[in-house]
């Protein structure tokens, strides 16, 4: 490892592998091995790797004035605002820009709670919202809100439960019977914590690192139909469901619902440029404009991050979004082949967001394999990834690490799926044993 740097989620039992170069679906590492990118790096290289209108759009403008304050207009931050504003639900109109997702959700959460006159969030148990202080509260993931607050913690948060069907709390026989369990829960728990007293609630509309799963249908709508009775902002974290990962620009337009912000991240520049921010209904606009923002950072909406943006939404435009259309009922179907395997208990996502869960061939149904969070030893889901890293493709873990999770760029071609899919059958086998465990 490179001692003169700090890798971020970094394990002192980890293989830190060093990448040198991308282009399209693949990268390589420094001994010029050459992998296939199934998790988008963090599930943000969504146009691909290497597009040269977007680092020649960022050259353009880093040559035309490289940096204006947040505190001033630019006409490429101008563009981008637009932009976003159309491609959201049509309830939102304008964008204040941010750096990375977790201070998009700071950011959101601090709007929400001037215009409401009220100080509490709620977000769902085991979500991920960012790691940052604020960010951290947000995040129902314990191993990070964890670790965060382990020094000082932040208050004014409520958890619920997230509708889950594999692993959740639910007992339901159908999907929409678990749509209206967790639903009541959600109303239950607004009344017990005082409806008053919340500003808003925060949701991935199809969870990201906490396991690609979305909503049963009919959730969504009941949840806006809560925050509209109780007068609770709704807001929608596409910091990884965004710009094209789901199937549409937004991982909310896909369940029909419209939010009241929507925050995001990654995917709106490709990740070739740090770059995020807020979509905001009129209303809060208003009220912003009215009152005035006192706060702001220095590399809010940087001109350069606006110039890949801007190309970024081209690239997404020029076919990519009917690409994730086109293709991922063909993912879906080669991760569901992996359901024969015994150790393979659920499948589930959305477009080109996929989770593969593990459980024990022999339990109970929502008996992890390895459930981190209470077993000591090796972690057998682990080895799945490493063994189809060494097989040439790379795969993401999800928060718990019960589950590999499956996130190409957009521009994936079927074949790759295919070979991806291959060696990630491999994998499972050679973690487990051939035809499930023998």
């Amino acid at each position: 490892m490179d001692q003169s740097t700090i890798p971020h989620w970094y394990a002192p039992d980890g293989d830190v592998l060093e990448l040198v170069e991308g282009e399209g679906v693949r990268v390589s590492d420094a001994d010029g091995n050459e992998y296939l990118d199934f998790l988008s790096q963090l599930y943000s290289v969504n146009a691909g790797h290497s597009q040269p209108a977007i680092a020649d759009a960022m050259a353009e403008q880093a040559r035309k004035i490289a940096y204006v304050s947040p505190s001033k207009h630019n006409d490429q931050r101008a563009r981008l605002a637009g932009r976003l504003a159309e491609k959201a639900p049509d309830s939102l109109t304008d964008v204040m820009f941010s750096v990375t997702g977790s201070e998009a959700n700071e950011a959101a959460m601090q709007l929400a709670r001037d215009y409401q006159g009220a100080s509490k969030i709620l977000t769902r148990w085991r979500s991920y919202h960012g790691s940052t202080y604020g960010a951290a509260a947000l995040t129902g993931d314990p191993s990070t809100r964890a670790a965060v607050e382990e020094h000082a913690a932040v208050t004014g948060h409520a958890k619920f439960l997230p509708p889950l069907d594999y692993g959740g709390p639910f007992s339901a026989d159908t999907p929409e019977e678990l749509a209206e369990q967790a639903a009541d829960h959600l109303e239950w728990v607004i009344r017990n914590e005082g409806p008053d007293s919340i500003a808003a609630l925060f949701t991935e509309p199809i969870a990201g690192t906490s396991g690609a799963y979305p909503a049963p249908p009919g959730y969504f709508e009941r949840v806006r139909e809560l925050c509209d009775e109780y007068d609770i902002l709704l807001v929608s974290d596409e910091v990884i469901a965004g710009f094209g990962r789901c199937g549409d620009w937004f991982g909310i337009q896909t369940e029909g619902v419209e939010p009241d912000m929507i925050t995001f991240a990654k995917g709106v520049t490709s990740s070739y440029a740090p770059l995020a921010g807020v979509i905001v209904n009129e209303e809060i606009a208003e009220h912003v404009g009215e009152e005035g923002m006192p706060v702001g950072q220095t590399f809010a909406g940087h001109p350069v991050s606006c110039a890949a943006g801007n190309a970024a939404l081209d690239a997404y435009e020029d076919g990519m979004l009917e690409n994730v259309r086109d293709l991922a009922p063909h993912l879906e179907a080669r991760l569901r082949d992996l359901e024969s395997v015994p150790e393979v208990q659920d499948v589930h996502g959305r477009g080109f967001l996929w989770s593969v869960e593990f459980g024990r061939p022999d339990g109970e149904k929502d008996e992890f394999l390895f459930d981190p969070r209470v077993d000591e030893g090796e972690n057998p889901v682990a080895a799945v990834r490493d063994e189809a890293r060494a097989r040439g493709v790379l795969f993401g873990s999800g928060r718990p690490d019960t589950q590999v999770l499956v996130a190409p760029p957009l521009c994936t071609e079927q074949d790759d799926i295919d070979r991806a899919v291959d060696v990630l059958e491999a994998s499972v086998d050679a973690a487990f044993g051939a035809n499930g465990g023998d």
